[in-house]
């Protein structure tokens, strides 16, 4: 492939092979540090949406891997206002050897895919979060040594981190549960591009409305804020509908022994997830932050190198 967009564009076995090459990347940055495979390369990052991790994970993994990369705030660039984004495309792509976009439309990151010349990643759109959800794939391989009939239950609201989660555990044969509200809950769309992955891997899909019905027997227990960027409007109507679906201590103990808690931050802490569980012995989350770094490494030396 020579984009990142979705989970759904990629085989399982080329999705297998980038979670090998992140554990082996990562290792060897903790030995020592990285081989300069993307050396004389750049990034280019254009950012509409504020981020810490994103943007610092992608900067660093370029300079861990010997190359280097520039920030394009939304006031530099006004993609598809100021000009056109086929325009950017084709510019950046005579400057730099692949772009990162974090962006509000998913059809914005597919319309530079489509005129750039070099590889586009999706940082993040309105309808999937790719990057995050392969990162969480890894954290989660490495604290059980495997995917493959793990139970991860997602609670909240069906959002772009939750379906490119069920897009992951799909390929990669992870049961995947989730709780919402009703009208909150995962689109048509997002349900249908699992299931033919699902259906090869041996993932089962479960649907709720009822958090501990989701969490039952789970390994991983998910959660994300309920009002993302571009929601603040619906802040009050949200907060009403999704207390029932804080992860706290009363719902971890409906989870597996040991399950581990994860959250892709930021976290709206005493809404969607309480302190002593963010905070917990059970938390994963701090490790899931990191290994944004070591995923993002291995798709930008897999498209780049």
């Amino acid at each position: 492939m020579k984009d990142f967009i979705t989970l759904s564009d990629w085989s399982t076995q080329s999705l297998q092979e980038l979670l090998d090459l992140a554990v082996r990347l990562k290792a060897e940055y903790k030995a020592g540090g990285n081989a300069p495979i993307l050396q004389h390369k750049t990034l280019a990052m254009i950012f509409q949406k504020p981020s810490l991790r994103t943007r610092v994970s992608f900067e660093m993994g370029m300079k861990h891997l010997g190359g280097s990369a520039m920030m394009l705030g939304p006031d530099e660039i006004g993609l598809g206002k100021r000009e056109s984004i086929a325009d950017v495309a084709r510019v950046l792509s005579g400057y730099v050897q692949g772009i990162m976009a974090r962006v509000f439309a998913h059809a914005h990151v597919e319309e530079l895919a489509r005129w750039a010349n070099v590889p586009v990643i999706n940082g993040l759109s309105d309808s999937q979060h790719p990057c995050q959800a392969m990162g969480d794939m890894l954290t989660i391989y490495e604290h059980y040594g495997a995917l493959k009939g793990l139970k991860i239950a997602y609670i909240g609201d069906g959002n772009n981190v939750a379906a490119s989660l069920l897009l992951a555990a799909a390929h990669l044969g992870a049961h995947f549960t989730i709780a919402t509200p009703s009208g909150y809950g995962l689109s048509e769309e997002s349900l249908s591009q699992a299931e033919p992955f699902a259906a090869i891997s041996g993932c089962r899909i479960q649907t709720y409305t009822d958090p501990r019905s989701a969490v039952d027997g789970a390994d991983v227990i998910y959660t994300d804020t309920w009002v993302s960027m571009g929601q603040e409007a619906e802040t009050e109507a949200r907060l009403k509908v999704m207390w029932p679906y804080q992860v706290n201590a009363d719902l971890l103990r409906h989870a597996a022994t040991g399950a581990i808690v994860m959250h892709c931050l930021p976290a709206h802490r005493g809404q969607e997830i309480t302190d002593d569980v963010a905070d917990g012995s059970q938390s994963a989350i701090f490790p899931q932050a990191e290994n944004r770094m070591h995923i993002q490494k291995a798709i930008l030396a897999k498209l780049m190198s």
